[in-house]
């Protein structure tokens, strides 16, 4: 019952891990930038924010966005951070589809505990990937970002990322602990099982052997 609980916990935990890094994927505002000094900018109320698609500029009713589409010119960062993003997103469906068939409280025909218990294993160390994808990510971006132009403060696609990174890794963890701890156990109880059967068997063997001897003497 324990590790039923904790099992869960550990997927509604990885399942908000994993919509904070899509948030943080699909979004731009990862860091707000001021090219002409901080005072010039809030004097002039006008802030570039920056995200791994596209360059946007925020000022009062104004709100406009330029893509960035060559590719092979990008700084590495933003290249990496596109390629880890992605990955961890598309990494965390898999694993929040390995893990809601993994649940106690849904069964796919006759399958056996110890199947499931793999799976879930196997979705708690893809959580953990899609957390490290993210944690790099969202580590490396705002410090090339500050390298190549002035950084003045977090935004909140980079504050989803962080959090979905937490969560990741802790749904994750629970997950793999849980999930593992519980692969012996039931393996252990088969085998209890299976020689309590056989030494069942024996028993009455035994006892009609030293029967026929005594008889015999």
């Amino acid at each position: 019952m324990a590790n039923s609980c904790l099992q869960l916990g550990g997927f509604l935990v990885s399942c908000l891990g994993w919509m904070g890094v899509v948030i943080a994927t699909s979004t731009n505002e990862w860091v707000n930038m001021c090219k002409y000094g901080l005072n010039t900018c809030k004097r002039m109320d006008e802030l570039e924010a920056k995200g791994p698609w596209a360059e946007c500029v925020i000022s009062t009713g104004l709100y406009h966005c330029v893509s960035l589409t060559q590719i092979l010119d990008l700084p590495a960062y933003i290249q990496t951070t596109r390629a880890l993003m992605i990955t961890g997103s598309i990494l965390g469906f898999v694993a929040v589809v390995m893990l809601l068939m993994s649940m106690p409280c849904i069964s796919l025909g006759n399958e056996a505990q110890g199947s499931k218990n793999r799976r879930a294993v196997l979705g708690g160390v893809l959580v953990l990937i899609v957390g490290l994808c993210s944690l790099v990510s969202t580590v490396w971006f705002p410090i090339g970002a500050h390298q190549q132009e002035g950084l003045m403060s977090f935004g909140f696609s980079l504050y989803a990322g962080w959090i979905g990174t937490v969560f990741s890794l802790l749904g994750g963890s629970l997950l793999t602990c849980c999930s593992s701890d519980s692969l012996p156990r039931s393996f252990q109880d088969n085998n209890r099982f299976y020689y309590s059967k056989q030494g069942g068997g024996n028993a009455p063997a035994t006892s009609a052997t030293n029967h026929a001897k005594s008889a015999h003497v």
